[in-house]
């Protein structure tokens, strides 16, 4: 995804609209006030006097197909590739010809026209002019004789991804609604494609916040190990699809476990391994549970601390890395930066070497 901003682009806007009253709400691109038509044949859904659509209203449906069911963590998954972005903006269908026909009436008869896309105000001589009369605008192509009624397409537009809606590059996106014939997509690098839509899964991946196990448990001893590890049934992989209907695009991207870091939370402290990764076994656990008798032996994923906390606590940071990878219509496939997700835990050590066997 690509991440150099463009400068000189005023960004005052938050929503794009076809306002053309002030009653209930019907709205395009809004895919929970929205009916969509029957399949294979294009109706007017305006029940009302507005179609609306905020920028970032999207009609992506995003379902979490397994994994992470234990609990959300309240943090994103955070990308080891601190460059990495997910899209901007991409270019969704919000219309078919009878539905656009149909605001275009109500207009006629007295509505408000507000905005369409996140800059461009549209008045009823362009809607008119332009989707009805076929008249050609700048920038805007040939036009379009009655709304394209009768044809088998939508009309689409450009949607902004909410977690990036004041960067400039959202409004690379910023065109007039535009026609697009049924079961094919925009040719332009912001199409929905599957990889664009992998890409916005990964921005949604909510993955298990759980403390790793630790012996002894509550209080560390000076130069005693503390074992740390997870078991094989903490760590899922967690798979979101999202898919964009009326287009036939859908990806699924998976994030699998396969390590965890430990930073002890201060200097005076060795970790095991010395990396203080720690990999995920074959069998999906990390680390090796403490069994009796093991306080003096080197675990295979743990810490030693080499001085007492002295009241207030270290703060163990424990890392999991998330390997993501994606595939999705048409066969297509792939792999996105690793991800990590990290927590915090208190760790009190004391001197006395009282060992629990």
């Amino acid at each position: 995804m690509r991440s150099a901003a463009k400068a000189g682009i005023l960004l005052t806007t938050s929503v794009c609209a076809l306002a053309f009253s002030s009653t209930a709400a019907f709205a395009i691109g809004d895919k929970d006030n929205q009916t969509p038509p029957p399949s294979g044949r294009p109706s007017g859904g305006a029940a009302d006097n507005i179609l609306n659509a905020t920028a970032t209203a999207t009609s992506i449906k995003v379902t979490q197909v397994n994994g992470g069911a234990s609990g959300n963590s309240p943090k994103a998954l955070a990308p080891v590739d601190l460059n990495w972005e997910p899209p901007a903006c991409w270019y969704e269908p919000v219309a078919t010809p009878q539905q656009l026909k149909t605001g275009v009436d109500r207009l006629k008869k007295g509505g408000d026209l507000v905005r369409v896309t996140p800059s461009l105000s549209w008045g009823e001589d362009l809607m008119v002019s332009h989707y009805e009369k076929g008249e050609a605008q700048p920038g805007g192509g040939e036009g379009y004789e009655d709304y394209n009624v009768g044809q088998n397409g939508m009309f689409w537009r450009g949607v902004i991804n909410k977690s990036r809606e004041n960067d400039p590059e959202s409004y690379d996106c910023e065109r007039n609604l535009f026609w697009q014939n049924a079961n094919t997509l925009p040719d332009d690098e912001h199409a929905p494609t599957p990889d664009v839509l992998a890409a916005y899964a990964y921005d949604q991946i909510k993955v298990p916040e759980t403390e790793v196990e630790l012996k002894p448990e509550g209080k560390s001893t000076v130069n005693l190990p503390t074992w740390a590890w997870l078991d094989k049934g903490t760590f899922q992989e967690v798979k979101i699809r999202a898919e964009l209907p009326n287009t036939g695009v859908w990806a699924e991207t998976t994030a699998k476990p396969v390590a965890l870091h430990l930073e002890p939370g201060t200097e005076d402290a060795e970790t095991y391994p010395a990396s203080g990764d720690c990999e995920i076994s074959k069998d999906g656990s990390i680390g090796t549970p403490y069994a009796k008798g093991s306080s003096v032996k080197t675990p295979p994923c743990g810490i030693a601390y080499l001085r007492a906390s002295s009241g207030a606590p270290y703060q163990l940071k424990a890392s999991i890395t998330w390997e993501i990878s994606w595939e999705g219509s048409g066969g297509a496939q792939g792999d996105l930066p690793n991800g990590t997700f990290e927590t915090t835990q208190d760790m009190n050590v004391q001197e006395i070497q009282s060992i629990n066997r």
